[in-house]
């Protein structure tokens, strides 16, 4: 009988133990007291930074991700974004409108052909037409900017029509 006494009375201890809410110590600012308190906050501290650090590297591998895939060729004298390059505004789009603090620049440019003046306004219209496939999909105008090159800044020289090829772009810039 006085078995049953005191495994009841053990047993009741244990389940009071189990039902008490744990206290945290107070750490007072400046103070050495409470060493194994700083290091668990520390550790929620660091848990929180370290979450943030992952949506950071998220946002950056996506951008590298894009980055492979940043420009959009045309033909000759065309400002209309070519079937095969749908796929790249579209994954830029998702990007932009993921992160709506991202900012990028749509850079026109154009091979050597043309005047001057010509090439400035065919570089400003093939910017413009991934600017608007942009807004379609919903990114907002204040992410983008646009600017015309022209043939100022060739990628690759040349004057036959593989360098003309590779000259006739649009660029996503993305702001560091």
């Amino acid at each position: 009988m006085k078995l049953m006494h005191v495994l009841a009375v053990a047993i009741l201890s244990l389940g009071l133990a189990a039902c008490q809410k744990p206290t945290k110590p107070e750490v007072v600012a400046g103070s050495t007291a409470g060493t194994e308190a700083g290091a668990q906050t520390s550790g929620v501290e660091s848990s929180a930074t370290a979450g943030a650090a992952t949506v950071l590297t998220a946002q950056q591998q996506a951008l590298a991700d894009l980055k492979q895939k940043s420009v959009v060729y045309f033909g000759f004298d065309s400002s209309e974004i070519d079937e095969q390059y749908v796929p790249v505004v579209a994954a830029h789009a998702a990007y932009l409108v993921k992160y709506p603090t991202a900012r990028v620049r749509l850079e026109g440019h154009t091979d050597e052909r043309g005047s001057r003046e010509y090439n400035i306004g065919l570089g400003e219209r093939r910017a413009q037409t991934v600017r608007r496939a942009l807004l379609v999909q919903g990114v907002a105008e204040a992410q983008i900017t646009t600017v015309s090159y022209g043939e100022e800044r060739p990628a690759v020289a040349g004057s036959d029509e593989a360098a003309f090829a590779q000259n006739r772009r649009v660029e996503f810039v993305y702001a560091q």
